[in-house]
């Protein structure tokens, strides 16, 4: 069976992915489900950390977002049969790691919106509690992570301000439906984008920032 893999050259710049055999798998245990690739994205990996953490390696496992179909499940998986399209972490893993794909949404769609739907979720639901009537700025909401948020936040009843860093960006990001209240094109760097939260809100202010680049912070 073939992995891949990140490989980073001594001069620690330029990176080169391979495929390398493996000679041992993963024993299908009674919780766990077996795919068959059909598409994966290019996991980061964060080389400095790494470092830090003194677990430097030659090669390192990449793909951990995979889309496939279903070859084999153990004893006691009910919710996933062979056959069956869906979307998870690893190829070989716990059942709790996968979910059904929908019929219409192309493999490689599925497996590259894994990583960043899941923390666009993850911090407008279980972080921030997004709620109907609720207004959220999203910086650089035309990044793979801002866009996905923005169509959260709208399905979840928010009112969604945005950051953009080109005109180019701000065209993309106001032909999006539904609507955003406002785009803030930063790129000349004379707009405020705290002015233009509070005239958009009437003074009030958002209640949530999510910030692509960072983190979550609730103001």
């Amino acid at each position: 069976m073939k992995g891949l893999y990140f490989q980073q050259s001594s001069t620690n710049e330029e990176i080169t992915f391979v495929f390398q055999e493996r000679e041992s798998l993963p024993v299908i245990e009674d919780n766990f489900v077996k795919l068959q690739v059909k598409a994966c994205a290019l996991s980061q990996i964060n080389t400095k950390l790494l470092v830090e953490m003194k677990m430097e390696k030659d090669f390192f496992p990449v793909g951990r977002e995979v889309a496939g179909i279903v070859l084999d499940v153990g004893n006691k998986v009910s919710f996933f049969q062979p056959d069956d399209e869906v979307v998870g972490k690893f190829p070989i893993s716990n059942h709790v790691f996968y979910f059904h794909k929908p019929a219409k949404v192309p493999w490689t769609e599925a497996a590259g919106t894994i990583r960043d739907g899941v923390r666009a979720y993850t911090a407008l639901h279980y972080l921030s509690h997004l709620s109907p009537g609720k207004s959220v700025l999203i910086m650089d909401g035309v990044s793979a992570f801002g866009t996905i948020a923005i169509q959260l936040a709208h399905h979840r009843g928010a009112k969604v301000i945005s950051t953009a860093h080109s005109l180019e960006d701000k065209q993309s990001l106001e032909k999006l439906r539904p609507s955003i209240a406002r785009v803030i094109d930063v790129s000349n760097g004379k707009v405020h984008v705290v002015e233009g939260c509070l005239e958009e809100t009437g003074g009030l202010g958002v209640d949530i920032v999510l910030d692509a680049g960072g983190g979550l912070e609730k103001v």
